[in-house]
């Protein structure tokens, strides 16, 4: 029902059968990365979620070809192994040793619901109950794994639940190690790609943070997690490759006489969402609204960064206007806006919002984006239905609960490929429903 966080169903009967620890198949010894400032802010971010849905049989066999393989890609990646620390001068970092716990891997079976009953448009509680670490914030990492990965065995298949600590990895970094952990696992020698490990070549500030955990707002479920917001609605509207070039052939068919650039699919498909989910909202043309994207810097900074830079290099840009103006005009209007704000942030931009930060850190809560906000904080580029363990593709992609707030959205790229992409949305439940109705939205006839 509309007024709760995700639809109600019928509890999977879930049952924890192992927990365990993975660590690197080989001694590595003690190892200390920096955290930069591109990566300080998120401490008060949650753990990143991330559910995968698999079809297959041998699930003993599957989650043991997954265990050896994240033993193996774990050797480079032996920061997602390590935990959180602070130096003597209060710096935080990644701590890695021989003798820490490792990945925390849980095992469960929910034998009576197939994958095909869990690949919803809609997010349910069920879904909740196959993903680690709801409600956990990423300073946790201190004294839990910065990586959980729950395997639950359903009537066909598979679900692969997982939380990154956000403080040390972004999403660009996640689907790196995903796309090398399935390489190992499908029977790959070495990685295609290793990580680059050195964060202070991108930003080497020290910067000392007087963090702790704050107390809890929400009682603890059983297992000591925090419940979800239960007033939010999440959905994943799924636009065809025809559905994405009608969006961009209408943005472009009046070029703007500036000389500037066609609008990209992303800048294209932004102002869509942007001006369709301000019109679900039913604000005043008064009112202000932001539009946030969490973007890529890895090709941005100076001296521009490898592809397989491991960590956090993201910065959040910001354009704002007022909901009659985005509204009354043409798409065009806000696609501009999105244009300008990401071509304006360049490397002395981003330096800038460094040196700013740096001078009066700001540890962001996950929902500091901005007034009446849509913020967009996935790409479609991350090649997520290639990620195939030696089994197949993935049936279904998407994100849990954590870092989710009214107006967020993650972008996938569409199951069948092409320019097909899915936008998981996260909404107040009137606006949600408002939305739905939208036929331009949809753009269904």
């Amino acid at each position: 029902m509309a007024g709760e966080v995700l639809k109600k169903e019928e509890s999977l009967n879930l049952k924890i059968t192992n927990k365990s620890h993975v660590q690197p198949e080989e001694k590595i010894g003690r190892k200390e990365y920096q955290l930069v400032t591109f990566d300080l802010p998120y401490l008060a971010f949650y753990y990143n979620q991330k559910l995968l849905f698999y079809k297959g049989e041998d699930f003993d066999g599957m989650v043991q070809k997954l265990k050896v393989g994240l033993g193996v890609v774990l050797k480079e990646f032996h920061q997602l192994a390590g935990k959180l620390g602070k130096d003597e001068e209060g710096v935080f970092r990644v701590e890695y040793d021989d003798d820490l716990l490792g990945v925390e891997v849980v095992e469960a079976v929910a034998h009576e619901i197939g994958v095909d009953d869990l690949t919803v448009a809609e997010s349910t509680s069920n879904l909740l109950e196959l993903i680690p670490y709801t409600g956990i914030l990423n300073l946790e990492g201190m004294h839990r794994p910065l990586l959980a990965v729950q395997l639950t065995k359903l009537k066909d298949g598979l679900a692969m639940g997982l939380a990154f600590n956000h403080a040390v990895l972004d999403g660009t970094a996640t689907w790196q190690f995903m796309t090398s952990w399935a390489e190992i696992c499908s029977g790959s020698p070495s990685t295609s790609a290793p990580p680059f490990l050195d964060r202070t070549k991108a930003r080497n500030t020290r910067v000392k943070l007087d963090l702790s955990l704050p107390e809890p707002n929400d009682p603890p479920t059983s297992n000591g997690e925090a419940k979800p917001n239960p007033t939010l609605r999440e959905k994943i509207f799924k636009f065809s490759d025809s559905k994405i070039d009608k969006i961009k052939s209408t943005v472009n068919e009046n070029p703007p006489s500036d000389g500037s650039k066609p609008f990209s699919t992303f800048q294209a498909l932004s102002s869509h969402v942007w001006r369709h989910v301000s019109h679900a909202r039913k604000l005043k043309p008064e009112d202000y609204t932001v539009f946030t994207v969490f973007a890529d810097c890895r090709k941005r900074v100076d001296p521009p960064m490898p592809e397989t830079y491991f960590g956090n290099l993201i910065q959040a840009i910001f354009t704002v206007t007022a909901v009659g103006l985005l509204t009354a005009h043409p798409p065009q209007f806000g696609a501009s806006l999105v244009q300008k704000a990401i071509e304006a942030h360049n490397a002395k931009a981003i330096d800038e919002r460094n040196k700013e930060w740096e001078s009066a850190p700001k540890i962001f809560q996950f929902k500091d984006a901005g007034v009446n906000c849509v913020a967009v904080g996935s790409s479609p580029r991350f090649k997520v239905y290639d990620i195939d363990f030696g089994w197949g593709k993935p049936e279904n992609v998407r994100s849990g609960t954590n870092n989710k707030f009214d107006g967020m959205i993650y972008l996938y790229p569409g199951k069948n490929g092409g320019r097909s992409i899915d936008v998981e949305l996260t909404l107040e439940p009137e606006a949600m429903g408002r939305l739905e109705e939208d036929k331009d939205f949809l753009l269904e006839a």
